[in-house]
């Protein structure tokens, strides 16, 4: 399965000491569901939750949701560990590996070699399961074309606002938030770009992180209007509180996503042979043309992931 088929419009956090929110999660309306192994999970617990995660894999339930693990960081003692018991355990029920704090390439060159061994030592198709890279730090954000472009396995760029809060010494205590006494425009646009920008070179989706204050639904309206007005694919949920509110903002209106699908019909039959094979056409009072295909077919993809219906249907222009 290739990043392409996995929507991940909300990616609920679970973390891997609780059987009983695990069990949960399988009926949530979540696109992807990941269970946390690092910073949900305390030094002492680390053994106990890999095996309670692979249990839960194995026992299946999870529909087309993608089932990832996020492992600990590469500066930990657990990361190998981390990987070689989920993938030896649970290799064929896992989707993804996300690994926090990518700081280099190297990093992920690292988790992909690791993973193409364990799939071999386990007769797993090579290449399967994909990897997210966060975007936690400073030097991650340096290097995110670098680490963009490190493995064909990579599927998604992923921002964890609170770790880089910390990282740039932001002054603030609200994660995503904007910093008090900066009043000159939005002090994550720069670092969102930044990612989005070699996500989208690279193909890969760009999904935003938590927000953290989970009673706080106008709060998560507010920060996650802004990722996905700028084109984030999706934001982590922490709460399944949370999960209504970004699965609506990270989908189209239905009023767009019928104009979209219109336009990719009426350009459709315009450069058709019955349509006069024209470049450009009228659509009531707009003029369509191929740039306009390519905009309605972003509109139009994130519906079709949404499982959104038409309402209305292109009608044939008589002569």
């Amino acid at each position: 399965m290739t990043q392409r088929n996995r929507a991940r419009r909300s990616c609920l956090s679970v973390p891997g000491t609780s059987p009983k929110m695990i069990d949960k999660a399988r009926s949530l309306g979540a696109d992807q569901v990941f269970i946390d192994l690092e910073d949900a999970v305390p030094p002492p617990e680390k053994a106990r939750a890999r095996e309670i995660i692979v249990a839960s894999l194995n026992e299946g339930g999870w529909g087309e949701r993608t089932r990832a693990v996020r492992i600990n960081d590469l500066s930990t003692a657990w990361t190998h560990a981390d990987l070689v018991a989920i993938v030896e355990g649970a290799g064929p029920h896992l989707d993804t590996v996300i690994l926090p704090k990518v700081e280099a390439p190297e990093q992920i060159t690292w988790l992909d070699l690791t993973l193409t061994q364990l799939e071999r030592s386990t007769g797993l198709e090579v290449g399967r399961i994909g990897i997210e890279a966060m975007i936690e730090t400073a030097g991650g954000l340096v290097h995110v074309d670098a680490i963009a472009a490190a493995s064909p396995r990579l599927e998604t760029l992923i921002f964890g606002p609170a770790d880089f809060m910390a990282s740039i010494n932001m002054k603030s205590l609200v994660v995503g938030e904007q910093p008090p006494g900066y009043d000159v425009g939005d002090a994550y646009h720069y670092i969102l770009m930044r990612i989005l920008m070699a996500a989208r070179t690279h193909d890969l989706q760009a999904v935003d992180g938590p927000y953290m204050q989970i009673r706080d639904l106008d709060g998560l309206r507010r920060t996650a209007a802004r990722s996905a007005a700028l084109g984030f694919d999706g934001k982590w949920a922490l709460h399944p509180g949370q999960l209504d509110v970004i699965n609506a903002l990270f989908s189209p209106a239905q009023e767009d996503y019928d104009h979209a699908e219109l336009i990719l019909d009426a350009y459709e039959h315009s450069t058709s042979e019955a349509g006069g094979r024209r470049g450009a056409a009228m659509l009531g009072d707009e003029m369509i043309d191929e740039a306009s295909r390519k905009m309605a077919f972003v509109i139009a993809a994130k519906g079709r992931a949404a499982a959104m219906t038409r309402t209305q249907r292109f009608q044939v222009p008589v002569p």
